[in-house]
């Protein structure tokens, strides 16, 4: 039954994640071949994890790991979310929606984290090949990014070497 649930978290969070995606292009529409390519790695980890298949929560926590830390200590994006959300919460007037998603990508992408750390747990015969699986599956899915990234946006590129000198959330 937890299985289950945890299961449809991913998936629901996933989805989340793919509509914020698509909603993120109506405000930059220089993004949306980025964004398509990026939404295939959540549709991948969608049907992975309806089909039961582990691989699903491997790439779900390297997918979303990497989007939240590069979103909350490389670049502005949470930080600029969180003051959108501030403002909207103290004036009733939303002024930058394109921020405010932020808010709603992160949320989702630790609901992917948790959900699927705890089901790489609970489904674990072996962890030591659990982790070198994870880490596998982190560094092609990183690579499949910066190939995204390179392929459709290489202005963003700039965001890899600094996410080996993150600055902190605030």
């Amino acid at each position: 039954m937890m299985r289950k649930f945890l299961d449809w978290a991913i998936i629901v969070a996933a989805t989340g994640f793919i509509a914020i995606l698509a909603l993120s292009a109506v405000y930059d529409h220089t993004i949306i071949w980025l964004h398509v390519f990026q939404a295939l790695m959540y549709v991948a980890v969608i049907a992975l994890v309806l089909r039961r298949d582990r691989l699903g929560y491997f790439l779900g926590v390297s997918i979303a790991a990497l989007w939240n830390y590069t979103a909350m200590f490389v670049d502005n994006f949470f930080r600029n979310g969180l003051r959108a959300l501030a403002h909207l919460t103290a004036t009733g007037q939303l002024t930058h929606p394109d921020q405010l998603i932020a808010v709603g990508a992160v949320t989702f992408h630790f609901v992917i984290i948790a959900a699927g750390l705890v089901l790489i747990v609970q489904t674990s015969r072996r962890a030591g090949a659990d982790l070198l699986r994870l880490i596998v599956v982190f560094a092609v899915s990183t690579g499949y990014f910066a190939a995204d990234v390179a392929l459709c946006q290489p202005r963003y590129l700039q965001l890899f070497p600094r996410m080996l000198h993150p600055h902190g959330l605030f």
